[in-house]
């Protein structure tokens, strides 16, 4: 068999030949991420093509053959002979809705636009309403906090506001955390549909947010679910008994339930098609370990493929950073240490999974698959994840209060190249790692600081992605798996590695 030169005798006889201003070639500049193919897969990935990427959708498929073709271009193989790992979800394809406002004493309605002032809920019902409106505060109705004691919302749509108070226990606000809790505690009083106006900090008031995630229940065929903006929130409120502000702030200055019925009706219409076992895949590559004892041990490299979708034929939610950027940077480190390798560094002596996660804006679900399902768990010694690394100001790696060791991997060389790691934090691993490390996995998760300005809403889009900040943190990553996958590293317990599922 053909040897190849180790990296530490390559550099030593390539730095006395580094002249005429070029840049000395090392292990950084080997593995440093290249903006445009970088850039090149965000806006494939973001493009109307693949209709924001919802799980259970055709277009979430036609993303994951694209990334499965792009690993394999590279030289990974399909793991175990199949690219896919098909699980099942359930899947709203929301066709379109119309949003009508009134009064009894007025001919004039009021049209909101899809996709500008509201959007509807990933699992609302279809069909048509046309009734009263209720305003109920968070939509409550615990013996603690009742919103509906002194309303009848028969009949009638319930308004309410998103998110749940800070005033009061958890153990009375979790069950109104969702829309589809608030929506049920709207149908069990009678209400025939709910309008629940979007509270979140993460959103400017004027632009709309989705999320694919809704709560857990029953889905409700005919039941409409519809959020709008918060500047929405407001026209609806105007010339009402209260406007939203003073509602907000009387809310919270009083806590207790202030509830009232409106002098408007609102009209909706809802097409939406509801698919209850909806195909969807996590793509799971394999780069082989070259090593005879080493091949068998697993670094796990992933990110979630998956996004919030569309809604009729002009509400795209790209998901440029959130999370094509993630994804992008799996990619990425698949072509460095497959294009550079073995010619310029050495080979990864342990084998590298790469996995794209189905699933991750339904509470993880993939990567609880992927983890629950793999043939050798005990064989993984760390799992790597790569979330939003499109934005922000600086890099941070969740996961060092948790698993220190693994974080110092990344902090040492954060040192010598890419000087761009925030510190000063105690993080946890969360997202899709959050499966790895609850069973002792070592994890960490690559994301940036500051990096949620354009979360789950349209405008995130490739052309608000900060380069250099993805290069880095992109840059960084392939580091830190390359030197991973070498074999020095040791994070996994003897008890971690004895874990099993429970059947």
């Amino acid at each position: 068999m053909k040897k190849f030169i180790s990296l530490f005798a390559l550099l030593a006889m390539l730095v006395p030949f580094v002249s005429n201003g070029q840049e000395e070639v090392t292990k950084d500049t080997l593995l440093r991420a290249n903006t445009d193919t970088l850039m090149k897969h965000i806006r494939i990935l973001s493009s109307s093509q693949y209709e924001g990427r919802m799980a259970g959708s055709e277009a979430y498929l036609d993303a994951a053959n694209y990334c499965a073709e792009v690993l394999a271009s590279y030289g990974v193989k399909p793991f175990q002979g199949e690219w896919g790992q098909y699980f099942e979800v359930e899947y709203n394809e929301i066709e379109n809705c119309n949003f009508y406002t009134y009064t009894h004493d007025s001919d004039v309605r009021v049209q909101y636009v899809l996709g500008r002032d509201y959007v509807c809920s990933s699992m609302t019902g279809r069909g048509y309403t046309n009734a009263p409106v209720v305003f109920c505060g968070w939509g409550i109705d615990h013996r603690a906090f009742d919103e509906y004691a002194s309303v009848d919302v028969r009949g009638k749509i319930v308004l309410c506001l998103s998110g749940v108070p800070d005033f009061l226990p958890g153990k009375v606000t979790e069950r109104y955390a969702t829309l589809r809790d608030k929506a049920e505690a709207a149908r069990r009083h009678g209400a025939v549909g709910l309008v629940c106006i979007n509270m979140s900090e993460t959103c400017r008031p004027y632009e709309v947010q989705h999320q694919a995630w809704c709560g857990e229940g029953s889905h409700q065929m005919t039941y409409p679910v519809v959020q709008p903006t918060m500047d929405m929130g407001a026209a609806l409120l105007k010339d009402e008994q209260m406007t939203l502000d003073s509602v907000v702030q009387e809310l919270q200055s009083t806590m207790k339930p202030k509830s009232f019925h409106l002098r408007k009706l609102f009209e909706i219409n809802i097409n939406a098609k509801y698919h209850p076992n909806a195909t969807t895949a996590n793509v799971v590559g394999v780069l082989p370990g070259h090593d005879e004892k080493l091949r068998n041990e697993y670094i796990v490299v992933g990110a979630h493929l998956d996004h919030v979708g569309i809604q009729g034929n002009t509400c795209l939610f790209p998901g440029a950073n959130k999370n094509a950027s993630g994804v992008a940077a799996v990619l990425e480190t698949a072509r460095l240490l497959t294009i550079n390798a073995p010619i310029e560094i050495e080979y990864n002596k342990r084998s590298i999974i790469f996995v794209l996660f189905s699933g991750g804006e339904l509470q993880n679900l993939g990567s609880s698959i992927f983890v629950s399902n793999f043939p050798r768990l005990q064989n993984i010694e760390c799992f790597i994840n790569a979330e939003c690394i499109g934005s922000g100001d600086s890099i941070i790696v969740l996961g060092n209060k948790r698993f220190p060791q693994l974080w110092r991997i990344a902090e040492r060389n954060d040192s010598i190249s890419t000087k761009s790691l925030a510190h000063g934090y105690r993080t946890m691993p969360r997202g899709d790692a959050a499966p790895f490390a609850q069973i002792g996995i070592p994890s960490l998760v690559f994301s940036n600081y500051m990096t949620n300005l354009h979360d789950h809403v349209p405008s995130d889009i490739s052309e608000n992605i900060e380069r250099d900040i993805l290069t880095k943190n992109a840059s960084l990553m392939a580091e830190v798996i390359y030197e991973l996958s070498l074999g020095d590293y040791q994070g996994r317990s003897f008890r971690s590695k004895r874990f099993k599922f429970d059947e």
